[in-house]
């Protein structure tokens, strides 16, 4: 009967039903916890501390490299039912055995060393990572030193890394705390060398080294102190260091300090002289960026000068997101966004290093719509805050630093309606002060502009082109922050509107932007950088731009002008262009670059020191734009 009815089934196609349970996993391991628990089929004892423990051998070797070697190679312990761990302890391996049979561990600061010390010894590596995330979850300026030694001991390079950069970030304080002068002369050798920014003007990491140096004179022979100086010191950027710094160094005295102290204090001084004359010898400065009292640096560790790309349009439409492109690395990063719905059209600044987002136009319901918001990036904490919303809304306005201080100049405004009554209200200007955070009215532009162009020359700012509603403007005005006052300077040579001004040397161009043909009322690209003279107030042509475009991004760095995406034909947006040109004032010359990965337009750009270290050095990849 069974026969006939399997042979029934053999000519009835196969149904076949793939069954996976979902708690078959926990089915398993509470199994093999039970089996442990009522001392089932344990088949090692593992011995640490004098302490015995039971186990099974396919769950060691199940989750730890240790024990897969060890059973299953031709070992002496493979045939052992006892194996003694040496240098681990008995709380760590209790705590392991749970987690290998419960997939849970509680981790905390009384127990985190055991559990590490067993993880690593044993190589289960998915606990000694989560003991890593653990020890950065809990890093402070009081455990700092410790962690640092636990993660060198353990090798975990990752965690001295994150260690070492929040010694750096916080240099200041942690220099000051009681805990600073535990640190190992190769472990501050180590901290003075990481490629981190720090919080402090090299003057005062100097100042650091030395009070270090003075703190641990006790603790070595005369010899190791001198030698130990000379490493430490040869960690310090002394060509950021201003001469009046190391002279009022210099003029320090050590009174009630021993004998043995004050000889070192001045074998430091004679060997800071030293090295500061050889680093200023290099042709290159090491590659270190000289910070003065005008840097918008604290201090130039770890931090390089980068190109950044912020907003605009590409062929996904809009977009706040804020890219960057360091030389050292050679490729486009994603930076940040700007913590705003969609926008353009906004004014952008940077003071302090720090990039100022302010103001703009987005769209809601096919109707666009102005605000008077700002935000500020900080790029070395790679945080967002608020500001104060401007006095009005503005969106096609220009944002300059002067003194310090932001200047909004004219645009657009919810509050133009029709003709202007009152020129000196749809021109309102208005200034913000950090230090406050607010915002004050000045002296109103004449005349009512958008869509020019600004620049800051000492402490006046001038203001070129742009549109008066449909007239593209020629003429430049200058306002002078210390008077309040603005007055006109010799008009431009073409008429330009979205165009940029850049400070170059000790001159002014004018760069980019468009102008209305008079018979067809068509928009022409200008296709020339000119230059203007401060002095003599007077324009000339530098240069013909290889390949004009629209709405470019344009940015000065040293003696080079670089414009970045853009599209060729104000008719025709599928004409849109990732292309890079750069124009040489030293040499004259035009070269183009590697194009950005996607065709791009009415992005701005700007300069910002950014940190090599950041953790999201996430890749831009190449988007094939349209044809």
């Amino acid at each position: 009967m069974t026969r006939v009815r399997e042979w029934g089934l053999q000519d009835r196609p196969l149904n076949t039903v793939h069954f996976e349970s979902p708690s078959h996993t926990t089915t398993l391991l509470g199994g093999l916890n039970t089996l442990r628990a009522k001392g089932l089929l344990l088949d090692v004892t593992l011995v640490a501390d004098g302490q015995a423990f039971q186990a099974h051998r396919v769950v060691l070797a199940s989750c730890s490299d240790y024990f897969r070697a060890m059973f299953t190679d031709a070992m002496r312990e493979s045939r052992q039912s006892e194996i003694c761990l040496n240098g681990v302890t008995a709380a760590g391996i209790r705590l392991l055995l749970d987690y290998a049979y419960t997939s849970r561990l509680a981790l905390n600061l009384a127990n985190i060393q055991d559990v590490l010390s067993a993880a690593s010894h044993v190589q289960v590596v998915a606990v000694v990572e989560a003991c890593s995330n653990y020890l950065q979850a809990q890093l402070d300026l009081e455990n700092c030193i410790d962690i640092a030694t636990i993660a060198e001991t353990y090798s975990l390079s990752q965690l001295r890394r994150r260690v070492y950069r929040f010694m750096s970030g916080h240099l200041r304080d942690f220099s000051r705390s009681p805990d600073f002068h535990r640190l190992a002369p190769q472990q501050l050798e180590y901290l003075l060398g990481c490629d981190f920014p720090v919080d402090c003007p090299e003057a005062e990491v100097l100042q650091i080294v030395v009070r270090w140096l003075l703190a641990n004179s006790h603790t070595v022979s005369a010899g190791q102190r001198l030698t130990c100086a000379q490493r430490l010191l040869r960690r310090v950027h002394f060509a950021e260091i201003m001469p009046w710094d190391l002279e009022a160094m210099q003029q320090q005295t050590l009174l009630g300090h021993s004998y043995q102290d004050q000889h070192l204090f001045h074998f430091v001084l004679s060997e800071t002289c030293r090295q500061s004359r050889l680093r200023s010898a290099l042709p290159d400065s090491s590659n270190i960026v000289p910070v003065s009292k005008a840097s918008p640096l604290v201090n130039s560790r770890g931090m390089e000068l980068a190109v950044v790309k912020v907003g605009g349009f590409g062929i996904g439409g809009i977009t706040n997101e804020i890219t960057y492109f360091l030389p050292s690395v050679g490729k486009w990063r994603h930076l940040t966004s700007i913590p705003h719905v969609e926008q353009c059209n906004f004014g952008t600044a940077v003071l302090d290093n720090d990039l100022y987002v302010v103001g703009g136009c987005f769209n809601q319901s096919l109707q666009e719509n102005i605000h008077p918001f700002g935000f500020r990036y900080s790029p070395r904490y790679n945080k967002w805050t608020t500001m104060a919303p401007m006095q009005r809304e503005r969106c096609r306005f220009s944002l300059n630093v002067v003194s310090g201080r932001l200047y909004a100049i004219g645009g657009a405004s919810e509050m133009d309606e029709g003709e202007p009554e009152n020129e000196d209200e749809v021109s309102a200007c208005e200034c913000y002060s950090p230090e406050t955070d607010s915002w004050e009215s000045v002296r109103p532009l004449p005349g009512y502009r958008t869509q020019h162009a600004g620049a800051t020359w000492g402490h006046c700012l001038f203001v070129s082109g742009g549109l008066d509603r449909d007239l593209v403007l020629g003429s430049m005005c200058c306002y002078n922050a210390g008077t309040d006052t603005w007055d006109y300077r010799a008009p431009m040579l073409t008429p330009r509107a979205d165009h940029v001004m850049l400070v170059m040397g000790d001159r002014l161009y004018v760069c980019g932007g468009w102008f209305e043909d008079a018979d067809t009322g068509n928009r022409v690209l200008v296709d020339t950088i000119d230059v203007y003279d401060v002095t003599a107030d007077c324009w000339q042509v530098v240069t013909r731009i290889p390949t004009p475009r629209y709405h470019a991004g344009i940015v000065g760095v040293d003696t080079k002008i670089y414009f970045i995406g853009g599209f060729h034909s104000d008719a025709m947006f599928d004409r849109a262009t990732a292309v890079i040109e750069c124009y040489d004032l030293e040499t004259e010359t035009w070269t183009t670059g590697e194009k950005y990965p996607q065709d791009i337009w009415e992005h701005t750009c700007v300069t910002l020191y950014i940190p090599r270290c950041r953790d999201d050095m996430e890749v831009m990849a190449a988007v094939q734009g349209r044809t």
